[in-house]
């Protein structure tokens, strides 16, 4: 049996899976992760771009934040790839019940998927800093330099979890309350090395943990099917049986 028809067997006989995704689920759509890529950040910006999406060069350094929020993270006319389309597929059919993603382009929803929890929030949700008012992701690329409120004239601040911000409470006790009572948790297009992200898989508990990554990762080892390959290319050629 290959690695693929262990895999359609898992999926076959589970009625309750959780997806965890990380950046690798949509560098298939076009979606640079911003990690693996070389020195094109540094010709062009004076900082690395964890310095850059951290809240102290927020709150300090405005401008030069949308310059490069703008340029490298806000990917409007990015499409779902096979990956997003074939989870939304599975969690129609009801073997899927939630995605649990650290990436913040809003393609899960786009392909489909009802049930998702973003660790690291979305860039389609912006805020007004002084009166809350929300804004999409459409008005702050279409914005001069920093974004401002057309009500107050505040500065709107994307609704993603940037260096030295904490994670969302509600949203995180939704994703260990799914992981924790999962049969089959496949984890897919992450290192996991990214905290806390990254430690909320050691809730899980269930039957099957599977692991999809172009690269080895810290827990493959723990894992029950390993494959090293594209996420979408991978859950693209599975089979969706009810």
């Amino acid at each position: 049996m290959t690695k693929l028809e262990q895999l359609q067997s898992i999926i076959d006989s589970s009625n309750n899976i959780v997806f965890f995704g990380g950046a690798g689920v949509s560098t298939e759509s076009g979606i640079p992760d911003f990690r693996s890529v070389d020195g094109l950040y540094n010709q062009k910006y004076d900082y690395p771009p964890e310095e850059i999406l951290s809240h102290t060069f927020f709150m300090r350094k405005c401008e030069e934040f949308y310059r490069f929020y703008k340029d490298k993270m806000l990917e409007l006319d990015i499409e779902p790839n096979a990956a997003h389309k074939k989870l939304a597929e599975l969690e129609k059919a009801g073997k899927l019940k939630a995605v649990v993603t650290q990436n913040i382009d809003g393609l899960h929803q786009k392909a489909g998927s009802k049930k998702v929890y973003e660790l690291h929030g979305t860039v389609h949700k912006n805020y007004c800093m002084s009166c809350g008012k929300f804004f999409g992701a459409k008005y702050v690329k279409e914005s001069d330099g920093v974004p401002r409120c057309d009500r107050c004239s505040g500065i709107v601040k994307p609704d993603v979890v940037l260096y030295e911000e904490g994670l969302d409470d509600r949203t995180v006790r939704g994703a260990v309350n799914a992981i924790a009572n999962a049969e089959v948790l496949i984890i897919a297009g992450t290192s996991l090395t990214v905290y806390p992200a990254a430690g909320m898989v050691r809730y899980f508990s269930g039957k099957h943990l599977v692991l999809i990554n172009r690269d080895p990762t810290p827990m493959d080892s723990a894992a029950d099917l390993v494959l090293h390959d594209k996420v979408g290319e991978v859950l693209g050629q599975l089979k969706v049986n009810k």
